[in-house]
């Protein structure tokens, strides 16, 4: 059987409503080795402009801006949103984050504005891989990064295990962009303690 698209879990909505506060609060812990790793391929400095695609309850755009960065959270769910404001005021970085209410094909930054755009366990989940992949090209600037990073699930694997990536869905992600234009494409298996992810980036 062909293994699933990398967006396998588009139509999954239980991100509103109090669920959405429930599964926000699970994403704040466990998840700072993620925004680590991506920080440091992304090779972050004072002059960055970071868009954080699917950035829940902001754990990964926090870290951004403790780099100075400016930064850019967006997310679809209102809840995460919030959650992702009360914790930010909580822990004050140094740079600045806005937050907006959106889907990944949906981005209102302006064209070639942004030099990171990184997505964390969102990918997917996107509705619309090739919207969400044209957006991500249309807002960075000319060299800009683009990072995906998905847990890494086996094959046939069900419910909670399954929220992320196979190899097979790494690889046909990381096609999808090439098919984009985009350059330098690399994926990359790390394990993060018990957390095994894969790591797609490339370049406009």
């Amino acid at each position: 059987m062909a293994d699933l698209a990398p967006n396998h879990h588009a139509h999954y909505r239980q991100f509103s409503g109090i669920f959405g506060y429930v599964a926000g609060l699970t994403m704040i812990i466990g998840r700072g080795r993620d925004a680590r790793l991506v920080a440091d391929l992304a090779d972050l400095d004072a002059t960055d402009h970071i868009v954080d695609i699917g950035c829940g309850p902001g754990t990964a755009a926090r870290l951004a801006g403790r780099h100075s960065a400016r930064v850019t959270g967006v997310d679809p769910s209102q809840p995460m949103l919030r959650l992702a404001r009360l914790l930010t005021r909580l822990r004050r970085p140094k740079g600045e984050i806005d937050w907006l209410c959106a889907g990944a094909e949906d981005l209102t930054t302006a064209d070639d504005s942004v030099t990171v755009c990184w997505s964390l366990a969102s990918v997917h989940h996107w509705p619309e891989l090739d919207a969400g992949i044209s957006e991500v090209k249309r807002v960075l600037r000319p060299g800009g990064t683009f990072i995906a990073l998905e847990k890494r699930t086996q094959p046939g694997a069900t419910g909670n295990a399954s929220h992320g990536w196979t190899a097979d869905q790494a690889d046909t992600f990381a096609a999808l962009l090439t098919a984009h234009s985009f350059t330098s494409t690399e994926v990359i298996n790390r394990d993060l303690g018990r957390r095994p992810v894969v790591v797609v980036t490339a370049r406009k």
